[in-house]
């Protein structure tokens, strides 16, 4: 499989290690960029000084954007005519972001560039700074918005959404509550593990993907035992990174498309939203790769001898997240609606290793419910 065709595209720099987010207005400076637009969360607007940005126009947007919001936050950045957008704060941000620096041309909307390969090239340079250990977002060239009629997330790619700067620094994720912590490590496992599962996985691939659940089974709890861990911060956002470079060529599967829904119509977060379903999926494929899913099983340090669901599901519950679907106020009649939505994802379940029909999803919902 070493021969199989594959293309791997990567930010032009990434600067890695603590006290590396105030070098932000350095690299600014130094290529002559004076017209940052920073897109944030709203926590992340307030700490702009930490980047060395003070005075920097800002753009706050919401977690889990539609398309309404990111016609605000185009609209804003426009006005500013920035020489280059900064996206500041977990994947929300980071993947406005991608879509503001490629839609600066008044004329060009949203419409014209959705979708693989249809954004063109940008007029602004493109930073970002991951302020979670999660998505991945700074590594890749895609965006996702959710549609509000459909509730769907419309997915977007395109290499001119390629970052040329990427500041991965440890400090910036110490503030995180634990329940964070806890949800966006297990969506970076999430990607490193549909990644290396998924039925167009690749040998390169799988060495970054491998590599991050590794990472994340052994600093994850350390994080969480201790917050201002520097080493385990570090540890778990170069795990974030390599799930990022998994979902370029080859990108999620089941676990993501099952979990969109509960972000779309229930606005979860994307981080538990993919660990409430995390264990579900991975015991549902078991028997479609055993082989890989050992391994997974293995860097984890999932207990030996235990059905896989209730090892996966206990590592999940031992970060302190509450697991059932119920806790989270997901109602139970509208779990068939949401198996019918997840499954119409034809672009990540087709890879999925297991086929899995609109029955297997709901059943999957009900076990986690």
């Amino acid at each position: 499989m070493l021969d199989q065709p594959l293309e791997i595209l990567q930010p032009g720099c990434v600067r890695n290690g603590a006290g590396q987010a105030v070098r932000a207005a350095s690299w600014l400076r130094d290529r002559g960029l004076t017209r940052p637009v920073v897109i944030a969360d709203a926590f992340n607007a307030t700490r702009l000084n930490v980047l060395g940005l003070d005075g920097a126009a800002c753009v706050s947007v919401r977690p889990e954007p539609d398309l309404f919001d990111l016609n605000q936050a185009v609209t804003a950045a426009r006005a500013a005519r920035p020489d280059v957008v900064i996206g500041f704060g977990g994947g929300s941000a980071m993947d406005v972001a991608k879509l503001v620096a490629v839609l600066q041309d008044p004329v060009t909307t949203f419409d014209d560039i959705s979708g693989p390969g249809r954004a063109g090239p940008r007029r602004a340079a493109l930073m970002q700074i991951p302020t979670t250990a999660g998505t991945g977002s700074e590594a890749g060239t895609r965006a996702l918005i959710t549609e509000p009629g459909t509730l769907r997330k419309i997915a977007t790619e395109s290499l001119h959404m390629l970052a040329d700067m990427v500041i991965l620094d440890p400090g910036l994720t110490v503030s995180l509550p634990g329940p964070v912590t806890a949800a966006t490590g297990v969506d970076a496992l999430a990607h490193c593990v549909e990644a290396f599962t998924s039925r167009r996985a690749h040998p390169v691939i799988d060495h970054y993907a491998l590599e991050g659940i590794r990472l994340i089974g052994r600093f994850l709890p350390r994080a969480l035992a201790d917050g201002d861990d520097l080493e385990a911060r570090a540890a778990l956002l170069l795990a974030s990174f390599y799930g990022g470079v998994c979902l370029g060529p080859v990108n999620t599967t089941a676990g993501h498309a099952v979990a969109y829904p509960l972000g779309t119509r229930h606005h979860l977060p994307h981080g538990l939203a993919n660990a409430l379903i995390f264990p579900h999926v991975l015991a549902a494929n078991q028997g479609a790769c055993p082989d890989k899913t050992a391994l997974v099983a293995a860097a984890l340090d999932l207990e030996q001898g235990r059905p896989l669901l209730q090892a996966a599901h206990d590592f999940c519950a031992g970060l302190g997240l509450q697991m059932r679907l119920r806790d989270h106020g997901v109602p139970e009649d509208d779990l068939p609606e949401m198996a019918a939505e997840a499954h119409a994802i034809r672009r990540l379940l087709d890879w999925n290793p297991r086929d899995l029909s609109r029955e297997d999803i709901l059943a999957l919902y009900r076990a986690a419910y």
